[in-house]
């Protein structure tokens, strides 16, 4: 069954999300990361998908909320700044299930191989016009076939796939960058991006993905992670 994992963006302390990425176009919902982890956790989220905002922008990861994340015993892949091996290790050392890698899958994937333990690296594939792009989305990116077949030699297993133009809008998933990322069965995907109704998630499962991020539907009320969850428990009994 697919997996719902709650987006908890995090940016100056507060729980936000971005439209396309724009940090200039900020919805600010809590001041609580922590607490808005417990609430999907506590609505059967097995792993909340943690982004540093902060730290993408300035390349400096804040440790001290992966620190307050893993003594809340919140089962947590964290992203946003992680573009060295030994950064990456500390997180997963800090209580990380998984860390997520933008700017270096793009640009630097022999990082996401060095790090201690590649099966818990994700690497962050956003897309805009055919271009996987890094640096919190302002660079001209690279050509997506060229960035997955450098993380296929690499040893890179899981991808987390997102659409940028389809980012925050909740007007459905780019399900033909997925499928691109599918084909050939070279890696697990998690979905990211556009989700806005129950349906959405199914065209994900039909898919074939893993998991899927779910953020901004969640926020406003389109439904609820324990929702999502039954919907797709009846889409597998069927």
């Amino acid at each position: 069954m697919l997996e719902i994992i709650p987006a908890v963006d995090v940016l100056d302390g507060n729980v936000v999300r971005l439209m396309h990425g724009d940090y200039d176009r900020v919805t600010v919902y809590s001041d609580d990361p922590v607490g808005q982890c417990r609430e999907w956790m506590d609505q059967g989220a097995g792993l909340v998908h943690v982004v540093d905002l902060s730290g993408a922008k300035s390349g400096e990861p804040d440790g001290l909320l992966w620190n307050r994340l893993a003594d809340a015993d919140i089962s947590f892949q964290v992203g946003g700044g992680i573009r060295t091996a030994a950064t990456a290790d500390r997180a997963l050392a800090a209580g990380a299930r998984r860390v997520v890698m933008g700017t270096a899958a793009v640009w630097d994937p022999g990082v996401l191989g060095a790090v201690s333990e590649p099966a818990r690296v994700v690497a962050a594939i956003d897309v805009r016009d055919g271009r996987a792009t890094g640096a919190g989305w302002l660079d001209d990116g690279r050509d997506l076939a060229d960035v997955l077949d450098d993380l296929e030699q690499v040893g890179v297993s899981r991808l987390l796939v997102t659409g940028i133009e389809r980012d925050g809008t909740m007007q459905g998933p780019a399900t033909a960058l997925l499928e691109r990322a599918m084909a050939g069965d070279r890696f697990l995907i998690i979905a990211s991006g556009g989700v806005g109704r129950l349906e959405d998630l199914q065209a994900i499962d039909d898919l074939g993905c893993e998991s899927v991020i779910v953020g901004r539907a969640l926020y406003e009320d389109r439904f609820s992670v324990s929702e999502a969850i039954s919907f797709l428990s009846g889409l597998t009994a069927t």
